[in-house]
Parts: C-alpha cells; structure tokens; sequence
C-alpha cells in the first residue's frame, strides 16, 4: 500500500483545515484507516480512525467533537476534517492503513504509514 497524505499548512487558532490520504496498491474497502500526528520531541499518538466501510469510528478523547474523519472507498480516499484548531494541535500528521478492517488506537495494528503532513496552529 502506498500512501500520499496533503493538506497541512499553517493556520490560526481557531481555524480549520482538511487533510486527505489517497491509497493505492491494495483494496482501499477491505481495511481500516487512521491518522495519528506527532510532534516535536513526543510520541506519536493516535486521532481517529475508521472502519473499511467508514460505518465505524474512532476519536482520541483530544480530538472529539472538532476532528472528523471520512472516508470515499470510490476515491481510494481517506479525510480529517479539523475544525477549532488549537496550538497543542501542531504536529507531523500520518495516515496509516490497518491490517485488517477494524478501527484501533494501537500503532501495531497498522501496518502503512505515509510520508506524513505538517500541521501548526497559530496563537
């Protein structure tokens, strides 16, 4: 699988961006997606996640009610939707692909990373 991830940049608290992963290389329906983010000196942690048929998802406590994340199996593509940005919100965002079709937190169940998306919010 390979992963291209767009859409960071720089904006202000308060604002909103959209990020996108397109997929290729493996049925983009049969797997689940995730973003996890990391910034500097910190681990990467998890975002969100969706299910293969975006019936499911899943949302760090950080993140819920101002993150969204979709998914367009037509399009082979994967979306974040961050509005009410804040500063603690900067960070290296990464799309990953599941190993199977179900929605986790865990970085061992993914086992695709893309390149990744720089993400800072201003004060």
């Amino acid at each position: 699988v390979q992963l291209q991830a767009s859409g960071g940049g720089l904006v202000q608290a308060g604002g909103s961006l959209r990020l996108s992963c397109a997929a290729s290389g493996r049925t983009f329906s049969s797997y689940a997606m995730g973003w996890f983010r990391q910034a500097p000196g910190k681990e990467r942690e998890f975002v969100a996640a969706i299910s293969w048929s975006g019936g499911i998802t899943y949302y760090a406590d950080s993140v819920k009610g101002r993150f969204t994340i979709s998914r367009d199996n037509a399009k082979n593509t994967v979306y974040l939707q961050m509005n009410s940005l804040k500063p603690e919100d900067t960070a290296v965002y990464y799309c990953a692909a599941g190993r199977g079709p179900s929605v986790s937190s865990r970085l061992s169940e993914y086992d695709h990373w893309g390149q990744g998306t720089q993400v800072t919010v201003s004060s």
